[in-house]
């Protein structure tokens, strides 16, 4: 029986190359590297891991390959920096389940909400100001303004 849905999003080459490249939890260290000290060469990379000099080279060319990594030549060295343009890529894939996630988790909120103004119109328990037991006791939950993914 063939489970695939038929409306499937084909995604292109470069998008699963990103993806499969960011994969790897030393790849995405490479890249954490770059962008937080800039351009480096593969010495300077290279000494944060330890394991053989040609897997860490692989590491670097699958990351090149997709687009993650731009390499140039400074003497003799071979210098890499970030390319953040492929992260867009990832980041406008990634915002329709942020946008799900938050609508889901603001509808949770009114409903809890909801739920605590009926909860302490009826009884007041002793247990805060606000009758709810996660009340401090100042009549307001500090967690109502906060910014929520």
């Amino acid at each position: 029986m063939d489970v695939t849905p038929t409306a499937v999003r084909q995604s292109s080459p470069a998008e699963d190359e990103i993806f499969a490249a960011l994969a790897s939890p030393v790849r995405r260290e490479v890249l954490r590297l770059l962008r937080e000290r800039g351009p480096q060469s593969v010495q300077e990379l290279a000494s944060c891991f330890s394991m053989a000099r040609p897997s860490f080279s692989e590491h670097l060319r699958v990351l090149r390959e997709a687009g993650l990594v731009s390499e140039r030549r400074d003497g003799r060295r071979r210098l890499y920096r970030l390319e953040p343009v492929p992260l867009v890529r990832v980041r406008d894939w990634l915002d329709p389940y942020e946008r799900f996630w938050r609508d889901r988790l603001s509808a949770l909120r009114h409903l809890l909400d909801d739920t605590e103004i009926t909860d302490t119109g009826t009884t007041d328990t002793g247990t805060g100001a606000g009758g709810h037991p996660h009340d401090s006791g100042s009549g307001h939950r500090t967690d109502q303004n906060e910014e929520r993914p």
